[in-house]
C-alpha cells in the first residue's frame, strides 16, 4: 500500500522549522492556517543587517518555492513578497523566480521599522491588525523569507541544521554566511576575518532588536539574525550595558514629557494607542500610578525608535514600555482593554524615520558597508545546540551522552500537545552533554 504524502505542515514540524525574523514562532503552526493572503518579509530593516538581502540575491529559487508551498498550504490565493526599493539586485533576482506565476513584489521605502509585521501587512494589503491582534484576524500569514528557504528544503527532507546570518562592523571582512546552529559567537567572527580592534563588545541580531552578547562562546540559534562588533566604548554598548535601575533613575529626573518618542512612535503613527511619554510617568514622578501609565505600553512592539532615535534626552522610553508590559501580565492585566478602532495618523507618511538618519543617529555610519553573502565552509570541532530556541517550550532530548549522532538527526522533541519546535544535529559526531543545551564533539565524519 503507497503511503499517503506528508502534509507540508507536518514537514514544517519535523524540519523543527521556526520563524527567522523574530521570536521564534513554530512555523509548523502557521501552516494549519487558512488565509487569503501569504506575505513574504524581505523588507530586512535592522542597520547593517543584510542576511535577507544576500538571501534573495542568491537562494530566490528556493525563497519562491518555499512560499509556493505555503501559500498552497494556508489556500492563499495572493502572494506577495515585500522588499525595499533600494534592494535592486534582490528584487531582479526575485522577479526571475517569479516569472510564470501568480506571486507579485511590493516595494517599500527604506525606512525603520518597514520589516515590522504590522508595517508588511498593511503596506501590502491596505488592513490593519486589530490592536494586540496577529495577521491572520485581517487574512493572510507573513513569513521572513529565510523561514520560506526552510520550507522548501524542509519539502525536501531536509531539516534545520544551519542558518543564515551577517557578521558586521568592525571585523576585517563583513560578510554573510550560512553556519552550523550550536556554533560560538567567536567562531563566527573569526570566519569574517575577526575583529579590527582589540577591545570590542558584539551585538546579537541587531542594533535596534537584538541584545548585547557579554560571552562569545554563545552559541548561534535558529532566530540569530548576525553578529555586529563595536568598539566597547561606543555610546551604544554603553547605552545596553547600563543597568534597569539607572535606566529608570535617569527617566525619573530627565523626562520633560515632550511626547516626541510617541509622536515618532511606528505603531502610533499605524493608528494604536501607544505612548511611550505617558508610560515614562509610571517612572515615579507622576502623582498617579503606574497600573493606569503602563497600560499605554501594552501595543509596543519593541523597536527601539522611541529610546534610540526620538528621545532628545537619550532616555530609555522602550525598557519603560517593556517593563510595563511585564508588569501588567505580572498582575494579571495583559489583556487588551482599549480601544478596538485602529485609524492610521495623518501625519504617518511625514514622520518616517529614514534608514540613513538613524544610522547616523546611532553613530555606526563608518560600518555602512557591504557584507556579500561568502559561501565558506564552518567546520566548528564542537557545536552547542540550545533545546529552546523559540517560542514555547523546549525540545526535550532523545539523546544521552556517549550517543553517536549524525547531521540532521532528531536530539530534541517537542513534548505532546505543546507549541515547541523540534531540534537536530548540526554535525556528525558524539553527544558530551546533554543540559538545557546538547554539545556534540566532531567525530571527524561529517
Amino acid at each position: 500500500m503507497k503511503r499517503k504524502p506528508m502534509r507540508l505542515a507536518e514537514q514544517v514540524k519535523q524540519a523543527g522549522i521556526v520563524g527567522a525574523g523574530g521570536a521564534g514562532f513554530p512555523t509548523h503552526v502557521k501552516m494549519e492556517a487558512r488565509a487569503e493572503w501569504f506575505l513574504a518579509n524581505g523588507a530586512e530593516c535592522e542597520p547593517l543587517l543584510q542576511k535577507d538581502r544576500e538571501l534573495m540575491v542568491h537562494f530566490s529559487e528556493e525563497i519562491i518555492e518555499g512560499l509556493s508551498l505555503a501559500g498552497e498550504s494556508v489556500g492563499a490565493v495572493k502572494c506577495r513578497v515585500g522588499i525595499k526599493s533600494k534592494n535592486r539586485d534582490a528584487i531582479e533576482s526575485i522577479a526571475k523566480a517569479t516569472r510564470g506565476t501568480s506571486i507579485e513584489i511590493s516595494e517599500f521605502g527604506d525606512f525603520y521599522p518597514s520589516g515590522d509585521e504590522y508595517e508588511v501587512v498593511h503596506q501590502i494589503t491596505g488592513k490593519l491588525i486589530p490592536p494586540a491582534g496577529i495577521p491572520l484576524d485581517v487574512g493572510a500569514v507573513v513569513n521572513n523569507v529565510e523561514t520560506l528557504y526552510q520550507i522548501a528544503q524542509a519539502h525536501r527532507g531536509f531539516p534545520v541544521t544551519e542558518t543564515f546570518l551577517t557578521v558586521n562592523g568592525a571585523v576585517q571582512s563583513p560578510c554573510t554566511l550560512k553556519v552550523p546552529i550550536g556554533v560560538s559567537f567567536r567562531e563566527v567572527i573569526d570566519l569574517a576575518g575577526g575583529a579590527t580592534i582589540d577591545d570590542y563588545a558584539v551585538m546579537d541580531s541587531g542594533l535596534m532588536m537584538g541584545r548585547l552578547a557579554g560571552d562569545l562562546s554563545r552559541p548561534v540559534t535558529k532566530t540569530t539574525a548576525g553578529l555586529i562588533v563595536l568598539p566597547a566604548s561606543h555610546e551604544l554598548i554603553e547605552r545596553y550595558q547600563r543597568p534597569p535601575e539607572a535606566q529608570a533613575r535617569i527617566g525619573k529626573s530627565a523626562c520633560d514629557q515632550c511626547s516626541f518618542c510617541t509622536e515618532l512612535c511606528p505603531r502610533y503613527l499605524l493608528g494604536y494607542d501607544v505612548q511611550p511619554h505617558a508610560v515614562m510617568r509610571s517612572l515615579g514622578f507622576s502623582a498617579t500610578g503606574s497600573d493606569i501609565w503602563n497600560k499605554y505600553a501594552q501595543l509596543c512592539c519593541g523597536c527601539g525608535i522611541c529610546t534610540l532615535y526620538a528621545c532628545p534626552e537619550s532616555l530609555y522610553p522602550r525598557e519603560a514600555c517593556l517593563d510595563g508590559i511585564a508588569s501588567l501580565r505580572a498582575a494579571g492585566q495583559g489583556k487588551w482593554e482599549g480601544p478596538s478602532q485602529v485609524r492610521v495618523h495623518p501625519m504617518k507618511e511625514f514622520r518616517r524615520v529614514p534608514m540613513k538618519l538613524l544610522i547616523k543617529k546611532l553613530g555606526v555610519s563608518q560600518y555602512q558597508v557591504e557584507a556579500p553573502f561568502r559561501d565558506k565552509v564552518c567546520s566548528p570541532e564542537s557545536v552547542s545546540i540550545p533545546l529552546k530556541q523559540h517560542t514555547g517550550n523546549p525540545a526535550v532530548a532523545v539523546v544521552t551522552t556517549g550517543m553517536p549522532v549524525e547531521k540532521g538527526q532528531l536530539i530534541g522533541e517537542i513534548p505532546d500537545n505543546q507549541l515547541g519546535a523540534h531540534v537536530h544535529a548540526s554535525i556528525a559526531g558524539t553527544v558530551t552533554e546533554v543540559s538545557d543545551c546538547i554539545r556534540i564533539e566532531r567525530n571527524g565524519n561529517g
